[in-house]
Order: C-alpha cells, then sequence, then structure tokens
C-alpha cells in the first residue's frame, strides 16, 4: 500500500435544533483541530436547502479557516459550477489561494440537491454538462495566457482575463463522484482528482472496482492523464477505544441522520427507517453490507485495507464529518484516528516495532554491556565492598546484578 493521506468533508449535516451561528463555529475549531492533529486535507460543502446543510458558500468559510490553520490543504468540496458565472468562481478561487498561501483545492461538482436547483429554475438535464463546460473555461483563465471572448446559452466572456493568478503554478482540480461514470469520465477529460462520495453507499462501493477505468479510458480519449495518488475517497465512521464505547457515543445521531436526513429529507421517503438506535447502528455499521465504521482504530484500519483492495489503490481517506456523535467525542474520533490509524497505515511504526523485536530477540547480546559496568564496580574497592558487604539494618546490599537493577526500589 502506497502512502496515504487523510482528510475530512464537511458537508455539513448538522441537525435542524442548534444555534447556526455556534454550529459554524463549531466547525472552524473542527479545521484548526484537524491541522494540530497533522491531517493533509479540509473540504467544505455548498448547500441552500434542506435545513441541515447550512453552508452556502465554501470559498467563505474556507477563507476564514485559513485565518485559523497553518498547513492543511482547504478544498472547495464542491463548488456548484452551474450556479455561478465561471469568471467569478475563477476570482473567488485566486484570491482564496493567496489568503490562504497557497492551499486551494477547487473541487466542483453539477450540484447535489434537486431542491438548490430548482429554486434558481435550473433544469437537472442540463447540470453536468454546464460543470464541464465552466471547467474547461476556469482552466483556461487560470492558466493565464491572452484575452479570449467565450459565448454559450448560459454565461458570456468578454475579452477575459484574470488581473491576478493564484499563488500554485498548477491549482489542483477536483470533482465529485457518485456512482454513475460521468463524475470519473470528467476527470479524466480535465486532469483532475477525483472526491468519490458514492464510497459511502452500497452502490457506490460495488461500483468501485470499475471507476477508476473510466477515468483512465476518458484521459485517454482526450490525451490527458490521471493519478490515482489523487482520487479520493469518503467514509463514514466513528472511532472510540472500544466498539462498545464508539456504538453508545454514536447510535442516537447515527438514528436521526438516517430517518431525518438520508431518507426523511434526501431520499424523499425512499430508504430504511430504523426503529430504534441500536437497531440503526446494526445495520449500517455491524451488517454484512455494512457501509459506516463504528469501533476502534483497528476496525477503521482493516475497513480501509479493503478499500484499497477493492479499488486497486487510492490516495487520501477523507472522513465524513457527522454530528452521531456530541463533540467531546467527535473530537476524540478524530484524534485517535490521528494517533493510531495515520501511522499504522503508513508505516510509520514499523520500524519502532523492528527496533523492539530485535531487541527482545538478542538479549544475549546486551550481557556484555552489564558485564562491563560490574567490573567497573569490583575495581572500585568501596563500590565492591558495598554491593559484597552485610546488610544493615533497614538497608538492602547491592546484588551481582545491580547494573540491570539500578533505578528499581528493592525490598
Amino acid at each position: 500500500m502506497n502512502k496515504l493521506k487523510f482528510g475530512a468533508f464537511l458537508a455539513p449535516h448538522h441537525p435542524i435544533g442548534e444555534h447556526p451561528t455556534l454550529q459554524l463555529q463549531s466547525d472552524l475549531e473542527l479545521v484548526a483541530l484537524m491541522d494540530k492533529l497533522g491531517y493533509d486535507e479540509f473540504w467544505c460543502g455548498e448547500h441552500h436547502s434542506t435545513g441541515w446543510e447550512v453552508i452556502a458558500s465554501p470559498e467563505l468559510f474556507l477563507a476564514a479557516a485559513a485565518e485559523r490553520t497553518h498547513r492543511i490543504r482547504l478544498g472547495t468540496g464542491v463548488i456548484s459550477l452551474p450556479y455561478h458565472h465561471p469568471f467569478m468562481v475563477a476570482q473567488r478561487l485566486v484570491q482564496l489561494d493567496h489568503q490562504s498561501n497557497g492551499r486551494v483545492i477547487f473541487g466542483s461538482g453539477p450540484g447535489a440537491l434537486p431542491s438548490d436547483a430548482h429554486t434558481m429554475g435550473l433544469d437537472p438535464m442540463l447540470l453536468r454538462d454546464r460543470q464541464d463546460e465552466a471547467m474547461g473555461v476556469i482552466r483556461r483563465l487560470l492558466s493565464g495566457g491572452d484575452r479570449f471572448t467565450y459565448e454559450c446559452d448560459w454565461f458570456t466572456l468578454r475579452d477575459a482575463k484574470l488581473q491576478l493568478l493564484p499563488v500554485q503554478e498548477h491549482l489542483e482540480f477536483a470533482v465529485a463522484s457518485m456512482v454513475s461514470p460521468s463524475g470519473m469520465t470528467l476527470a479524466g477529460k480535465h486532469e483532475a482528482g477525483v472526491l468519490s462520495i458514492g464510497s459511502m453507499s452500497e452502490a457506490g462501493i460495488q461500483a468501485l472496482p470499475l471507476q477508476w477505468s473510466f477515468a483512465e479510458e476518458s484521459a485517454q480519449k482526450h490525451g490527458t492523464s490521471v493519478d490515482r495518488s489523487n482520487w479520493r475517497l469518503l467514509i463514514n465512521f466513528h472511532i472510540a477505544e472500544t466498539r462498545e464505547a464508539a456504538r453508545e457515543q454514536a447510535k442516537h445521531g447515527l438514528f436521526r441522520h438516517n430517518n431525518d436526513y438520508n431518507v426523511g429529507t434526501l431520499s424523499a421517503g425512499v430508504g430504511q427507517i430504523f426503529k430504534t438506535p441500536d437497531e440503526a447502528v446494526d445495520v449500517m455499521a455491524f451488517s454484512e453490507n455494512s457501509t459506516s465504521v463504528i469501533g476502534t482504530p483497528d476496525d477503521l484500519v482493516n475497513r480501509i485495507r479493503e478499500l484499497y483492495d477493492i479499488c486497486g489503490g487510492f490516495g487520501t481517506v477523507i472522513g465524513f464529518v457527522h454530528d452521531w456523535s456530541s463533540r467531546e467525542h467527535q473530537k476524540q474520533s478524530w484524534d485517535l484516528v490521528a494517533r493510531y490509524v495515520i501511522p499504522e497505515l503508513n508505516g510509520m511504526l514499523d520500524s519502532y516495532r523492528e527496533s523492539n523485536k530485535y531487541v527482545i530477540e538478542n538479549r544475549d547480546t546486551w550481557v556484555r554491556a552489564g558485564q562491563a559496568i560490574q567490573s567497573k564496580i569490583m575495581e572500585n574497592e568501596r563500590a565492591k565492598a558495598a554491593m559484597e558487604g552485610p546488610q544493615d539494618e533497614g538497608k538492602v546490599a547491592l546484588k551481582p546484578h545491580a547494573a540491570q537493577d539500578i533505578g528499581e526500589n528493592k525490598k
């Protein structure tokens, strides 16, 4: 397994009922924590309805996040391109790249929520083609070059050129992908990375073995290239020190998230409604076809390895940010992943284990070191007498293996 990067995806999915300002502040605190813990990427979405997804501008949110962080890369996950004039998207990306000192990843999509498109009077059948068209124009704008004019049925550019280019010479593009080949095909055409959101569903996992081939075929068709290191898989997880603790911490929030949002809102009543929190966690995390990991760091390590084998390789694990548990338990979950999952999967502990094993298996080699210390003791009359002499009441004489016992309390 190649070295993996790790990050988080914030839609966000916040249950209705909490103060929205405090929710946003909590989200920003999470970005700062992940930067401190050494995560590689943080993604933020764009949504305009449902009541659960309250961030309308990923660029605004990530600009605030940039002020609170130092090294973590900041991805728009995603900008819904059919909702925006491409020139304005390019302008905002450039400004954000400067404000974050070159840490932006440009993720785009056609628009995830039908309710958003309906509000703007957009035909869903047009959205993917418009995303494709906008990506090509934005790529041309960000690369600099001569002024150009572009006209189509939904926007116009006249003598267009950006007055400021990004800090990054090659600002990375990425596209969202669900289950169909469209996202992967677009990635191949535009040399973009992929944010596989479909990997959180049973159908999406079943589609994974074929997904990358669509990107490669599209790249070959358009004379471009794609790299698996830019493929990001989203995973739903909640991690605690024991499975029992993880279940208890996450089951009530998972129950509400599935019943109220996934089925009650997003799927318009289509899907499984759970009767109890225990049923929800059993089906979604502990059944044969479960798509979520609720358990220990070892459970998450095993799932990531399994997905890696199914895919044939990818570059980044992206954890989906949710409100299944309390804020404190959410932070502990991300902390456990940083402390145990990331180093385990990236081989950071291999040399430690080898060194420990070598010392244990070669104990005879270290005998001479003890003999050397003992010989020096024997050369000194007072030290020798202290070691060999009779004990005074309440005191203990040094034993022949005193070199190994130094620092320990002996009775």
